[in-house]
């Protein structure tokens, strides 16, 4: 039955998709699943997070080089993706905190901003949604507002009522948030680095992070992907302008990665089917 499946991610910058379940999505993909992303942002106001790639060119045509990064993570996924359109609100600092870039995501009304997802939603037609938890797996407002329009548009896609004028009610049947950076995965590596004598990434960040067990039980779902995750990492170095290849994402080497969590989690936040749990499958009760 997996032609007849449909999976939807939405995320809300250019190499979101690529950080955060893209083994899983190559799984699935191979699977014969139709994946779709649907990208909230252009990435616009994001920082230039690689040396190499923090040039006076390269940040004056950030837009249309973020772009090029996604549609060459979007071939290597095997994925569909799409642009909602909406202006990227830069992560804010300071204290007091500034307000947010007038017309930019996270300064949208939620009603507004979840419209072209709605639409999206009613074409592509997915059974299954992802996106992040309430915190927005960190808080930087387009992640909270990708979070919050992506729960409105899957209780509004289904509903006749709900902008009527964007095409046929479709309902999906599952959504589910991402727990990627949790601390049970995190130690976990951690250790295995450990064991093998290698200086591990995250002893620091460890030193710091009480386990949360409450956190940890919002996990319901882990997909078995390892073989993917090499898939994943050439995902992530097509967005050159924000991922290092000398940085912290690979100093996990993939072989002890693999073998010490093979899995991507996720929380399934909402069902219309039912499916036992712990899951190991995103299509847990469609197939």
């Amino acid at each position: 039955m997996s032609g007849d499946l449909r999976l939807l991610h939405v995320h809300a910058h250019p190499d979101d998709e690529s950080s955060k379940g893209a083994a899983s999505t190559a799984r699935y993909v191979a699977e014969g699943v139709e994946v779709m992303v649907a990208t909230c942002t252009g990435g616009e106001r994001g920082s230039i997070l690689n040396p190499k790639m923090d040039r006076p060119e390269v940040l004056a045509n950030i837009t249309e080089i973020r772009r090029k990064e996604m549609d060459a993570a979007r071939e290597i996924l095997g994925i569909r993706q799409e642009w909602l359109g909406w202006v990227d609100s830069g992560f804010p600092e300071g204290d007091p905190l500034p307000p947010l870039p007038e017309g930019c995501f996270g300064a949208l009304k939620v009603e507004d901003a979840a419209a072209p997802l709605v639409k999206l939603i009613r074409e592509f037609r997915p059974q299954v949604v992802t996106t992040y938890d309430e915190n927005g797996g960190y808080p930087h407002p387009d992640h909270v507002m990708c979070h919050q329009i992506s729960v409105a548009a899957f209780e509004a896609a289904g509903d006749k009522d709900a902008y009527p004028e964007l095409g046929e009610p479709f309902q999906p049947l599952k959504l589910y948030y991402h727990h990627t950076f949790h601390y049970e995965r995190m130690k976990a590596l951690h250790d295995a680095m450990v064991a093998r004598g290698l200086e591990s990434p995250y002893a620091e960040r460890l030193k710091d992070w009480k386990p949360d067990p409450e956190n940890e039980r919002r996990i319901t779902t882990r997909v078995e992907c390892a073989e993917y995750f090499a898939t994943r990492d050439k995902a992530l170095l097509a967005h050159a302008t924000q991922i290092d290849p000398d940085g912290g994402w690979f100093t996990v080497p993939l072989e002890v990665h693999q073998a010490a969590w093979p899995t991507e989690d996720y929380e399934l936040a909402r069902s219309l089917v039912e499916s036992e749990l712990p899951e190991d499958d995103l299509f847990a009760g469609l197939r």
